[in-house]
């Protein structure tokens, strides 16, 4: 399992939401091209970077930021956050993304997300299923930087990418993310179950090494982490280590 580091950008700056409300920003003082330098020279693969301007507003804003990011080489950079149209996607991948995440359009717009997997190549498109899991009934997927409900569950669209030819999936819980409060294990056990084809990356909560293990038990191909890293609970040595036992 691979674990890759993440950076939120809002304004400019390197934040972390809670539970993905705009309400509750945690800012950090880290630049965030020296944080991704940071990164790519403790020899991480692969940096996790979403646009929150872009997700809200459905315009990427910080693109000359996540140029500077994979500027230094190195270290493979996936990116998304307002991305709705191939103009836009292809400006993030001339910006040095090696993927481009497309969440808010593969719910709304299943269609063009399809047309822009074709166009860019299964490896080159995850697509991000933010989801708010209820106490029954399917997880449903949130859009638009997690303000609307699409009202599609997790599993139909899933269903429609994997039969689409799609690879990479990036699932937040969304009610996990940002809390450090432990991943949603029993939802990734159910993706890889559901969808053992997927190549899913896990995403919310991660706040030890220990969750990390248990998350590589679900069969997830990576998890992203966050807030874990900045606040300290977790080290690039374990993390590293962790990559190269898996």
């Amino acid at each position: 399992m691979e674990v890759i580091p993440a950076i939120d950008l809002l304004d400019g700056q390197c934040v972390r939401l809670y539970q993905g409300d705009f309400n509750k920003v945690s800012g950090y003082t880290q630049d965030p091209v020296e944080l991704a330098s940071t990164y790519r020279e403790a020899g991480m693969g692969r940096l996790h970077v979403v646009d929150l301007d872009g997700a809200r507003s459905g315009s990427p804003t910080n693109m000359p930021l996540i140029k500077a990011m994979a500027a230094g080489g190195g270290m493979a950079v996936q990116a998304g956050g307002g991305i709705r149209d191939l103009q836009r996607a292809q400006q993030l991948r001339d910006a040095g993304a090696t993927r481009v995440v497309l969440g808010s359009i593969a719910a709304e717009k299943p269609e063009t997300a399809l047309a822009l997997l074709g166009d860019l190549g299964a490896e080159h498109v995850v697509f991000a299923f933010d989801v708010r899991v209820p106490e029954s009934g399917d997880p449903q997927i949130l859009t638009r930087g997690w303000v609307h409900d699409s009202g599609l569950s997790l599993w139909t669209l899933l269903a429609q990418f994997t039969a689409n030819g799609g690879i990479h999936f990036l699932c937040t819980d969304i009610a996990r993310d940002g809390t450090l409060g432990g991943p949603n294990i029993d939802l990734y056990a159910e993706c890889s179950r559901r969808f053992p084809g997927a190549q899913v990356i896990a995403s919310g909560g991660v706040s030890s090494l220990a969750d990390l293990q248990a998350l590589q038990q679900t069969g997830v191909s990576a998890a992203v982490t966050g807030k874990a890293l900045l606040d300290g609970r977790l080290t690039l040595e374990e993390i590293r280590k962790f990559s190269h036992d898996a």
